[in-house]
């Protein structure tokens, strides 16, 4: 065991742990006033569901020893064989490794709910959000990180473009159009209620994201400080790009679209962090920027009402990160990973697509049995009256803002 990479380690959990809070901040500022509750309820919900169903099963589906490259076996169960001791292939105690990855397993769920956010029974969103972790995350991570196909395969996702951006954002398209769209959307305007407190989520979510990325090298050496710069540059030049095309179309630059942009930036070298120099990463992030804005711009015309844009941002960055990892990636920044087609390996690129197409195909499918299920035993709207006089009210019996003394 290494000392310093398990401080190391712990501490970039704590990052990734903040991350929630500040997607909550982030999501509950777009959202109305009237759901502000509701919607950051969604996150920090799963800061508990989500880490109970880790400990219990969902770490030893994940990164249990592995079963027919699909799944992981139940030897971790209730956290057995999870302790002090250094976990193979690492320096850092297993409980270590194993609460860093929860971290990641509270997030992505999370990050789903910003599709249907403002219309969805609560109840509903907790049967569909363990079935989710269950039967999707589970199973997707176990063959990117816990040993399954795609690992063998030779895919690189040093972070999670396919564990979790493209993994919540195909499901939160299939759940926009399951769940159908809010009252009056098209016909009135849907406006963030509060960008001040979006820009705290998204410093928050930015900061917290050096833990996400860094610490998926589980020490403290030079990749992890690679990946701590690119996504910092990448971040800047996502904002920076998604701010100069939204000022170009819409003649406006805006602090939404800063923010948006910064958050694309952060989703697309999420897989490529440990893999790519600081060239690439401006690349990776600029381009991020403009075509996650365009996607965002393309949701209207394709008819479907993702509350909070998690399939423009998330999926199309989870896509182009995944894939760009593919161009990118260089042995030259981390001897451990692989060349990409740019540096002399087309092969890699390909594995990257195998990666999406996998992906976006297992997590459209079981999502969608998992809201029909869902929408069969309990349905999955609030009625009518309680979305127009809002969730915050009709489901929590409170409201984010009191005028009374």
């Amino acid at each position: 065991m290494n000392a310093a990479d398990t401080a190391f380690v712990l501490i970039c959990s704590a990052l990734v742990l903040v991350m929630t809070p500040g997607l909550a901040i982030f999501y509950g500022g777009l959202a109305r006033s009237k759901n502000v509750l509701s919607t950051m309820m969604h996150s920090f919900f799963l800061m508990g569901l989500a880490t109970l169903l880790w400990v219990v099963y969902a770490y030893s589906l994940s990164f249990g020893s592995d079963v027919g490259g699909f799944i992981g076996s139940l030897n971790h169960f209730l956290g057995s064989g999870v302790g002090a001791e250094v976990r193979p292939g690492s320096t850092i105690p297993h409980s270590v490794f194993m609460i860093f990855q929860c971290m990641f397993v509270i997030i992505t769920p999370a990050l789903i709910a910003g599709a249907f956010a403002e219309r969805v029974k609560f109840s509903s969103y907790v049967l569909f959000m363990a079935l989710w972790i269950t039967l999707v995350y589970s199973p997707i991570c176990h063959w990117v990180w816990g040993g399954g196909w795609l690992q063998k395969l030779g895919i690189l996702d040093f972070a999670g473009g396919l564990v979790v951006h493209l993994n919540c954002g195909v499901a939160a398209l299939v759940s926009a159009i399951v769940v159908g769209k809010r009252q009056g959307y098209g016909v009135r305007p849907f406006i963030p209620h509060n960008l001040t407190l979006t820009l705290l989520g998204v410093g928050l979510l930015w900061f917290g994201w050096f833990g996400f990325n860094a610490g998926s090298q589980l020490a403290a050496d030079g990749v992890a400080a690679n990946a701590f710069v690119v996504t910092h540059v990448a971040a800047a030049s996502g904002a920076l790009s998604w701010v100069v095309a939204e000022w170009i179309l819409k003649r406006k630059p805006t602090t939404l679209g800063l923010a948006s942009g910064a958050i694309a930036g952060l989703g697309s070298i999420t897989p490529a962090s440990g893999y790519v120099g600081l060239g690439s990463a401006i690349i990776i992030g600029t381009v991020a920027g403009v075509i996650c804005y365009m996607a965002v711009l393309a949701k209207d015309r394709l008819g479907y009402d993702d509350s909070l844009d998690v399939v423009g941002i998330h999926g199309v960055g989870g896509v182009w990160g995944t894939l760009a990892t593919g161009l990118f990636a260089s042995t030259l920044i981390n001897e451990a990973g692989k060349d990409g087609l740019f540096f002399g390996n087309p092969a890699q690129f390909g594995i990257q697509l195998v990666g999406v197409l996998a992906t976006i195909g297992y997590c459209l499918v079981v999502t969608l049995i998992i809201l029909f299920i869902v929408n069969a035993i309990m349905g999955l709207r609030v009625a009518k009256e309680e979305e127009e006089v809002g969730v915050d009210t009709s489901a929590h019996g409170e409201v984010g803002y009191s005028l009374e003394h």
